[in-house]
């Protein structure tokens, strides 16, 4: 409930200890609302804990290094220049700019108010935001996700065990969504297909202004889809969507 200003959202004690004192908007488990900012902390700081490495830090060592995939959460300097600035999206720059006041997805956008063009900060891009400020490309994204597809392994390096990578496809929770005010079904981590009758091992997530990500286990297949200029929308968007129909159709097609 109280308010994050400015760049107090690269604090990661500040917004993990408000988080920690924070208490439930509704009843825990009776209904789900996306976590725009505050899942990266939430798990980064379970990370911290365990591990003494931040989540950045752990991400790159442990997923990142021994995958050889181009990602970082928290950028260093070095790095800087390989990045394309965000374009905003039309409808403009600020996250959740048309919530109306005092609702649960404004309360959710507002703290702090974040726009695109603060991903044309050093603050932004040194800082471990990690729902949010993952810097990467398709291939790596792609290829990072690749390890969900085939039971936790990539090449040599296995990540995860078959029976994790089988659990994130469980529904946890499925329902309208108080976020995002739309019928949402969720896996571990992941979203599901909202009609239950579609679902299979397949889940996706997205992002705000049109990246795209699925996973299918049933084809051993991830597709990852990246921009730097942002569609209006939160869960991808119409450029994504028709490379992923070409390629499942593509796939449909050899499968005959």
């Amino acid at each position: 409930d109280e308010r994050l200003q400015g760049d107090e959202l690269y604090d990661w004690e500040r917004v993990t200890q408000l988080l920690a004192q924070q208490a439930p908007w509704w009843t825990p488990g009776s209904a789900s609302g996306y976590h725009a900012l505050t899942q990266g902390y939430l798990i980064g700081e379970v990370v911290r804990r365990i591990t003494g490495q931040s989540l950045g830090r752990f991400f790159a060592e442990q997923i990142a290094g021994p995958l050889n995939a181009d990602f970082f959460i928290g950028v260093p300097d070095s790095e800087f220049h390989r990045i394309g600035n965000l374009i905003p999206p039309p409808d403009g720059a600020v996250l959740g700019q048309g919530a109306v006041k005092d609702s649960i997805p404004y309360r959710t956008y507002s703290s702090p108010r974040t726009s695109a063009l603060d991903s044309h900060t050093d603050g932004w891009r040194r800082a471990e935001i990690p729902a949010a400020n993952g810097h990467s490309n398709a291939r790596a994204v792609a290829k990072i996700h690749s390890a969900l597809a085939n039971g936790g392994r990539v090449g040599d390096v296995q990540l995860l065990s078959p029976e994790i990578c089988r659990s994130v496809m469980q529904t946890r929770i499925e329902g309208m969504d108080l976020v995002f005010g739309g019928p949402m079904a969720f896996g571990l981590g992941f979203g599901l297909h909202p009609v239950k009758a579609d679902r299979r091992n397949l889940c996706f997530w997205g992002g705000w202004g049109g990246s795209r990500a699925i996973i299918d286990q049933d084809n051993a297949l991830s597709f990852a889809y990246v921009m730097n200029k942002m569609a209006d929308g939160l869960l991808g968007d119409a450029r994504g969507d028709q490379l992923a129909r070409a390629t499942f159709m593509s796939l449909a097609a050899v499968s005959q």
